[in-house]
């Protein structure tokens, strides 16, 4: 592990030099054993904060599998059914509509919870700049100002305006990457009568001993907290607190939104156990969260052949989705050392996560630059850590 465990210091500490992080963690998990684990740089550099393993960051899209797990433990449950229809539970739902040119059409097929998971609801994100997509843009920018403003908002009402809002697309017809586990969040707030902080501290956090994970920081972990970068064009230099998204995340107790795509923060450790238990089947420590056959149908692919045809991502060459995750169907066109199988996602200050069932492996790499997602970088460190195993 010598040489290469040096390579990865190199990789991440010239990140560092060169301006393009303040500061990073890693850590490897093999065999449910720390392969290798390290905190690099700065998690704060105007306050000269180092990086530490339990530094809190913002999780953004890796929110996502947690409400996955979340919707699945109901489905355990037999609470819900993954092809009932979103309107079920949310009024807001109905009778939706999408642009065929420049006229509205009634959906083919109503939106279900199956839609919400796999990313074929037709839900669109405000930055998608289309007809449909413009109209919730300004939705997003008129709920902005009314937080910015201090007014009050419910989240529940907010979503139901949301799904009255013409769709990108049929639902079921293709794959689009939006605002789905947002809703799928609320939607599980109504089937349990809970706020999603709740649910998930009952469900998933407290069982796995998750003690940093949150959809808020309290004052006391304040310090804790990284700060979110951006990368300046101008000066070449890294600058904090710049957004390039319309964000509802304020990370306090007051939000009314918590947001099930995009709204926890957590700790390189506590995110460990939540990937350890689905590598485990649906156990960690002795505590079962899913049962096995629930994770192993949880972690395939569920797009059929003309819905891959739709998923066009760069960064998921050779992957298929599935429950707001990739999962690696074909090595050669990722163009990886990855295991087929290989699962998890990523988030949009640069977090990532690989899991593993083939060579039994986790590899996290936590960092806080804005607009990062998975990185040409990421795949660099992460091919260096295969070759580790």
């Amino acid at each position: 592990m010598g040489i290469k465990s040096k390579i990865i210091d190199e990789m991440i500490n010239r990140e560092i030099t060169e301006g393009n992080i303040s500061g990073a963690n890693i850590c490897i998990l093999k065999d449910n054993e720390i392969f290798y684990k390290k905190s690099y740089g700065m998690a704060d550099i105007e306050n000269n904060i180092e990086m530490k393993e339990d530094t809190i960051f913002r999780m953004y899209s890796m929110t996502k599998p947690i409400t996955a797990v979340a919707t699945m433990i109901l489905f355990e449950d037999g609470i819900i059914d993954l092809y009932e229809p979103v309107s079920k539970y949310l009024d807001g739902f109905k009778n939706q509509k999408v642009y065929e040119g420049d006229k509205l059409i009634s959906v083919k097929s109503e939106m279900t919870i199956r839609d919400l998971l796999n990313m074929t609801s037709g839900l669109l994100y405000p930055e998608d700049w289309n007809k449909a997509g413009l109209e919730v843009r300004n939705f997003y920018l008129e709920t902005r100002e009314k937080l910015i403003k201090g007014e009050k908002v419910n989240s529940l009402e907010f979503f139901n305006i949301l799904g009255s809002l013409p769709l990108g697309s049929h639902p079921g017809e293709r794959w689009h990457y939006g605002s789905s586990a947002d809703v799928l969040g609320q939607l599980i707030e109504v089937v349990t009568g809970m706020r999603l902080e709740e649910f998930f501290k009952e469900r998933i956090f407290k069982p796995l001993g998750m003690k940093d994970t949150s959809f808020f920081v309290p004052e006391e972990k304040r310090n804790r907290f990284s700060k979110l970068y951006t990368y300046d064009e101008e000066t070449n230099k890294l600058k904090p607190g710049i957004f390039t998204r319309i964000d509802f995340n304020t990370y306090r107790e007051d939000n009314p939104f918590q947001l099930g795509g995009e709204g926890l923060v957590s700790t390189i450790n506590d995110y460990a156990k939540f990937a350890s238990m689905l590598l485990n089947k649906g156990e960690y420590n002795g505590v079962r969260i899913l049962g096995k056959k629930t994770v192993d149908f949880m972690t395939r692919n569920q797009l059929d052949d003309n819905q891959m045809k739709t998923q066009d991502w760069e960064s998921l060459r050779g992957y298929g989705y599935g429950n707001l995750m990739r999962i690696l169907l074909d090595k050669s066109k990722a163009a990886t050392n990855a295991g087929i199988g290989e699962y998890g996602w990523d988030g949009w200050p640069g977090n990532y996560i690989t899991i593993d069932p083939e060579d039994n492996m986790i590899f996290m790499y936590f960092i806080q630059r804005a607009d990062t997602g998975t990185s040409l970088f990421t795949r660099k460190l992460r091919a260096v850590v295969y070759s580790m195993i």
